[in-house]
């Protein structure tokens, strides 16, 4: 079960106002910087929340890798973001691939302020 997760929250988003609105839109591009990342995606679920007085609400994009999952939260009314990140490493390191998505997603969004977390799951096996 060993891998690498990786977080990150994005503040005062400047991308297009749809990448935060749009869980079509924004899940297709997911799944296309998954594969350009070099992962395999198995599933994907999108969802859009209901509107409120104050305007749109957010979405979720998830995407379920063969090697974990891509998951991305959006708060449009806050021009926010979060993103997680997780491969598992069993059979291969796919750390660098889940490096490359990150900073894609990230780059994607265009924050002003970002903070970002990287954690190694699952040392070795017992045994």
């Amino acid at each position: 079960m060993q891998g690498l997760h990786l977080t990150a929250d994005l503040h005062q988003c400047r991308c297009e106002r749809h990448w935060l609105t749009d869980a079509r839109r924004l899940g297709e591009h997911c799944v296309q910087a998954v594969r350009a990342a070099g992962l395999q995606p198995v599933a994907q679920l999108f969802h859009t929340f209901p509107s409120t007085s104050g305007g749109p609400s957010g979405v979720t994009a998830t995407v379920l890798l063969a090697e974990s999952h891509l998951c991305v939260h959006t708060w449009p009314e806050q021009q926010a973001v979060t993103l997680d990140v997780y491969v598992c490493n069993f059979g291969a390191d796919h750390s660098a691939k889940a490096e490359a998505l990150m900073t894609a997603l990230m780059d994607l969004f265009e924050p002003a302020h970002l903070e970002r977390n990287s954690v190694l799951r699952g040392g070795k096996s017992p045994g």
